[in-house]
């Protein structure tokens, strides 16, 4: 009988425990929304409608990006160098860089990403018009490119 009791009680600890972790687990972190879409003026390079994909893990964000502009040959894995600028509200920039991207095919889309920046609780970050918003390394060639609306359906706001 008293190994029952025991195992009872052992199994009670557990279930305690267990949903004491689960109470002291760190909040998920989240950026709503998760998807936006905005267009982008590239000069002789194009432009056109792009879409933007955040994630969100602690102060650490990522931003993936597909625009239209299309790259005239083959891009390798990993070859380009871009810098997403976005405007902070109330005032400042949060910047979003990397050497990310798939390979791409000849007259492709170009998708970059993901670009990893810092973002901190309650940042709502969208279009920047005050200069360059999308900055592009290709095989040396500096593709630079202005933002022409803002975020559709809103800008990112980051928990």
């Amino acid at each position: 009988m008293r190994s029952r009791s025991t195992l009872g009680a052992v199994a009670v600890l557990t279930g305690a425990l267990a949903a004491t972790g689960l109470a002291l687990a760190p909040g998920a972190y989240a950026v709503s929304p998760g998807t936006a879409t905005a267009t982008y003026d590239c000069g002789s390079w194009g432009g056109g409608s792009a879409t933007l994909t955040a994630t969100q893990t602690g102060t650490a964000a990522t931003i993936t990006i597909t625009s239209a502009v299309k790259t005239p040959i083959s891009v390798g894995k990993d070859t380009i160098s871009s810098t997403l600028t976005l405007a902070k509200a109330g005032g400042g920039t949060r910047v979003f860089t990397g050497t990310k991207n798939p390979a791409i095919p000849a007259n492709t889309s170009v998708t970059m990403g993901p670009l990893s920046g810092t973002v901190a609780s309650g940042d709502s970050l969208n279009s920047y018009f005050a200069g360059t918003a999308l900055k592009m390394v290709i095989f040396g060639v500096t593709v630079n490119c202005d933002a022409l609306t803002s975020q559709t359906p809103g800008p990112f706001v980051f928990s």
